[in-house]
């Protein structure tokens, strides 16, 4: 198997226009992010639509696609980049620009979803613990997953799935595994091809979560496990609490 990394990342953004480019620790976050996944793969590539973003990787030694700017998620971006690169991948892997601490071993866990031939798509999850509070499976912006018995993802959702029905919902996380989605993604090439070309469902419309159009129209989702807690930056406050966990870290990044 042959995987490639391709990092979508654009310069416009609502919530925090630049921030690929922004400074953490003496780094740009997307310099970190590309560092980050090229511990693991050999094949790294960032897919943007901006001039600035392009230069940036260049400065760094990074290898960089450019990309049409009218794309309407990451997933389309990788797919753009991955025709541009000519295909030769078997894999390729859909990782978040705004993810400067992602964890190879994370990585290596949504590669091994893929020792499974029937595996078309994977994704990774991450455990609820009773430490972490009815708080934060409740947040709607922290999608939940339902998984079936061959590690299979049945469904997304940004409410709490399942409901326990008679249980106090103060127990409900010591009473039953609920599973945090980990937003990072692989294809096998053909399978990225298809699901690109599809019509948005009326779930994903529902949740606005992409996945649940691939799920809706018959593809299935391989599930990797992960403990590793991601620090995803969406906002400058987001940014300084990162700031705070690089200085903090044991870790020499």
């Amino acid at each position: 198997m042959i995987y490639v990394g391709i990092i979508p990342a654009r310069y416009a953004s609502t919530r925090f226009p630049g921030k690929p480019l922004a400074m953490l620790g003496g780094k740009t976050v997307i310099q970190r992010v590309y560092e980050q996944v090229s511990s693991v793969l050999e094949h790294v590539y960032v897919a943007t639509d901006d001039a600035r973003i392009e230069a940036e990787v260049k400065r760094f030694g990074g290898k960089v696609v450019m990309t049409s700017s009218n794309h309407k998620s990451g997933t389309d971006r990788c797919y753009e980049a991955y025709t541009r690169l000519g295909g030769g991948f078997d894999v390729i892997i859909n990782i978040q620009g705004d993810e400067p601490f992602i964890h190879p071993a994370q990585l290596e866990s949504i590669k091994a979803c893929f020792d499974d031939a029937d595996t078309q798509i994977a994704t990774l999850v991450k455990p609820f613990t009773p430490a972490d509070g009815i708080e934060a499976l409740e947040n709607a912006n922290s999608p939940k997953v339902v998984i079936n018995r061959q590690q299979q993802a049945l469904y997304f959702s940004r409410s709490v799935v399942p409901y326990l029905r008679g249980v106090p919902r103060s127990e409900w996380l010591s009473r039953h595994s609920y599973y945090k989605h980990i937003g990072l993604y692989a294809y096998r090439a053909e399978v990225l091809k298809e699901i690109t070309s599809l019509p948005q469902s009326s779930l994903e419309l529902a949740e606005s979560l992409e996945q649940l159009r691939w799920l809706e129209h018959g593809y299935t989702i391989k599930v990797g496990f992960t403990d590793a807690e991601t620090i995803g930056i969406d906002t400058p406050e987001d940014l300084k609490r990162a700031e705070e966990y690089l200085k903090s870290s044991k870790k020499l990044w």
